[in-house]
């Protein structure tokens, strides 16, 4: 498991492309990330002790609190899992687990780490799924085996009773390989290391994707335990058959080959470890279980969804089906807008686990400007690379894009605040037209000027009845 060497100011650059503004919450967040490094750097009795400073986010919303910790989480590889607060209710109500967030980050972990240890053995995966392939665009003759199915069938049961797993391959057809089968697959090797072959079609049998995806959010997976795994060992894998060309083909096989190559339980122990030291849990809309002035009858259900959140960031054991997780030196990262409430409404001890409060600035204008030209990726570009699919080529002038930042400023201030989302509404009815018309349309160059803005938004924006509910 490695952990991130940048130092905050890296960090930071690296924010600053994709995020404008925020450069308090930027600072905060790459300190807090450095500081796991520095942690991991002391001595096992120290690093018991440190424990990290959780951060509280409070801005309203579409300033950049959930992108900030979404691209931390990237630069450094981390585990990292986004939930809604409001989606837990406290115990004894209807609602979700509030220990279902350590699950998902555990997941997520194990994703990461499967990844990386697949790419180890990725040399020795391909060569199997190469050998594979040969024998696939080769078929040989089978020869029948004269079990009939219901021997097959008890013999698979005898060996249950025995204690011993049923082996696939034992009644499978044999092949018979003669001479010149054995020179055709020898030319087509060639040809598959020469890359000749990538788009010929073969079939392959592989593990039926939905067996994998059903019951994942079933309560068992809440409690920790998987009944998909109880069951397979019990039951045969389903296989499904798929026609698909060899260079898809060959990744399937390499993924297949590596799951056999790798040790699951290392898996499982490393990516454990993984999500204990630098996952990340970010908590949103953490202000909506704050009771606030509003004095309804959720207020008690609200602090009770605090008292359940409160010893998962103060350090708890959770089972998940990968064994049990410690949440003592994960990172909490706590965002709302704190709009209706304050974050003293919390309780105390709540208060007391995120002891870094960051806020975060109201876009301005000139942010707007920024946004939508300085990040790599900008909107404009978005827009520009998606039309540009039609053969059209768009480009806005600096006059057009002040235009566009000065209307979402204006309806910000004049109806809800929602920050830098409503660039989104705002380009998308300016370039309603051109995205309708654009493959009916010939090839040219259109230029976004400031009178198209005025004309296509600006009066829109200017009746306010009409832009709170176009706007």
């Amino acid at each position: 498991m490695t952990e991130s060497t940048q130092t905050p100011k890296e960090i930071v650059e690296v924010l600053d492309q994709y995020i404008v503004g925020q450069n308090e919450a930027k600072k905060a967040v790459a300190v807090a990330l450095r500081n796991r490094y520095r942690r991991m750097q002391l001595s096992k009795s120290m690093q018991d002790e440190i424990s990290p400073k959780n951060l509280l986010m409070i801005g309203p919303t579409g300033v950049g609190k959930t992108e900030i910790a979404r691209r931390l989480a990237k630069i450094v590889k981390a585990p990292f899992v986004k939930v809604e607060a409001t989606k837990f209710t406290e115990v004894g109500y209807v609602g979700g687990d509030v220990e279902s967030m350590v699950r998902d980050l555990v997941e997520n972990a194990v994703l990461l780490e499967r990844n990386d240890e697949y790419k180890d053995v990725r040399t020795d995966a391909e060569k199997q799924a190469n050998n594979q392939l040969v024998k696939l665009l080769v078929p040989t003759q089978k020869k029948k085996n004269r079990q009939n199915d219901m021997q097959n069938l008890m013999n698979m049961f005898t060996q249950m009773q025995n204690g011993q797993m049923p082996s696939e391959n034992e009644n499978d057809d044999q092949e018979e390989v003669t001479d010149d089968i054995r020179e055709k697959r020898m030319s087509v090797s060639d040809k598959l290391r020469a890359g000749l072959l990538e788009n010929e079609e073969v079939e392959i049998e592989m593990d039926d994707p939905s067996q994998q995806a059903s019951g994942q959010n079933s309560m068992m997976n809440q409690m920790g335990i998987d009944l998909n795994d109880t069951l397979s060992g019990l039951m045969p894998k389903k296989k499904i058959k798929r026609t698909v060309p060899v260079s898809e083909a060959r990744e399937i096989l390499i993924r297949q080959a590596s799951e056999d190559l790798v040790n699951k339980a290392d898996l499982y122990h490393n990516a454990i470890i993984r999500a204990e030291n630098t996952g990340i849990i970010f908590i949103d809309e953490i202000d909506k279980i704050a009771p606030g002035k509003a004095q309804n009858s959720g207020e008690v259900s609200r602090e009770g969804v605090q008292r359940d959140i409160l010893p998962i960031v103060e350090g708890s054991q959770v089972n998940t089906k990968y064994g049990p997780v410690n949440t003592d030196h994960m990172l909490f990262i706590g965002s709302g807008a704190f709009a209706e409430s304050k974050p003293s409404d919390l309780i105390p001890e709540l208060q007391g686990r995120f002891p870094i409060r960051v806020e975060l600035d109201d876009l301005s204008k000139d942010d707007f400007v920024k946004i939508l030209t300085e990040p790599t990726n900008s909107l404009t570009k978005q827009y520009i690379a998606l039309i540009g699919t039609d053969n059209i080529k768009v480009t806005f002038t600096i006059e057009a894009i002040n235009r566009i930042a000065e209307i979402a400023t204006e309806v910000n201030h004049n109806t809800d605040n929602i920050g830098a989302r409503r660039l989104h509404t705002i380009l998308e009815k300016l370039l309603e037209d051109i995205l309708y018309e654009g493959p009916d349309m010939q090839m040219g160059d259109i230029t976004i000027t400031e009178k198209y803005v005025d004309d296509k938004v600006g009066k829109l924006a200017g009746n306010k009845d009409l832009s709170r509910y176009i706007l």
